[in-house]
């Protein structure tokens, strides 16, 4: 029988949907892991900075401001002695070192960067990446064995190099042919240890690079470089800059591999050719197994220093970062 305009005139509405911002028990359990999970990591990481601080504490309030700024490390065996620690030389090693690791290291970052983003074929692309990504799970003492065996020879060579050449820059001169377990060596070995970072960013941001600015600039007949000088670094630039202070971050806390090529010496070295040199992590990780009482306090603070140091910098490298992906410069 057919329905009549009438009857379906008449006819009650729907109920409305009740809608409702109350999330699902599922929900709230899986929100609940990630909150504790999360709490836990900044937990552990403050408990870490205040043991380091209150172990270390008694070397701050002894050796002062000088702590931070001498050259020498003397634990006294008589109690009638004062102990002296002084971290200046390790600071400076330790910045002398990352320095070296960012000039080199960064330059092949970005290239491998790009030529991932914007040259590589797709099957290329996926079996690179993936080796780029494998390269930052690789333990260091691999690194510093490979440094030591087989980059050693090598840079050593390069070393000589640099000095035959350049040696009248005062940075590059060498007052005996010591070439072996020096800043530049461990420098290389920490820059082939940041390119996964700093590659895995500069790839990210580059990726973001907007599609209507790289076709506008093709439109106007720019070459598949000229593009990238006019459009994909400008846009990138501080996402590069946040994936060189991430490696930073690394290479400021790096210990094994520098302490396998390094000659650790309590004296500031402005020459990165020669052959002694020093970070604070190494140095930590060459005395604590004899240190007495004191000294042991003191590596401590030592840690804290160095915990402060990379936390600064990775907090800074996230900045930069955050900044660059949301404002798109």
């Amino acid at each position: 029988m057919p329905v009549s305009s009438t009857q379906i005139q008449k006819a009650p509405p729907p109920a409305p949907r009740e809608i409702t911002t109350k999330p699902r028990a599922s929900d709230i359990f899986f929100r609940g892991v990630l909150t504790t999970m999360s709490m836990s990591s900044l937990l552990i990481l403050t408990l870490i900075g205040l043991f380091l601080s209150f172990r270390g504490y008694q070397a701050f309030k002894t050796q002062g401001f000088h702590f931070l700024t001498a050259y020498d490390w003397n634990a006294s065996t008589d109690a009638g002695q004062k102990d002296v620690f002084g971290l200046g030389a390790m600071i400076i090693g330790t910045l002398i070192i990352s320095t070296i690791a960012l000039l080199i290291g960064v330059p092949l970052s970005v290239l491998t960067a790009l030529f991932l983003t914007f040259y590589a074929p797709e099957r290329i692309k996926r079996a690179l990446t993936t080796l780029v990504d494998l390269m930052a799970s690789f333990p260091s003492i691999l690194f510093g064995l490979w440094g030591f065996i087989v980059l050693m020879p090598m840079a050593e060579y390069w070393a000589k190099l640099i000095h035959k050449y350049l040696g009248w820059i005062p940075v590059f001169s060498v007052p005996q042919p010591a070439y072996t377990r020096s800043p530049f060596i461990a420098g290389i070995v920490l820059a082939i240890m940041i390119i996964p970072i700093v590659t895995s960013v500069s790839r990210e941001i580059f990726g973001q690079t907007p599609l209507d600015r790289i076709q506008a600039a093709y439109a106007l007949g720019a070459t598949r470089w000229a593009m990238i000088k006019a459009v994909v670094l400008p846009f990138g630039a501080s996402g590069v800059v946040g994936g060189a202070m991430l490696g930073l971050g690394r290479a400021l806390g790096e210990t094994v591999a520098v302490y396998s090529v390094l000659n650790i010496v309590f004296k500031p070295n402005w020459q990165v050719l020669y052959g002694f040199g020093g970070n604070i992590a190494s140095m930590i990780v060459q005395k604590w197994g004899e240190a007495s009482l004191s000294e042991s306090k003191a590596l401590l603070a030592a840690g804290f220093v160095l915990f402060v140091m990379t936390l600064l910098v990775n907090l800074g490298a996230n900045f930069i970062v955050r900044r660059a992906i949301k404002s798109g410069k």
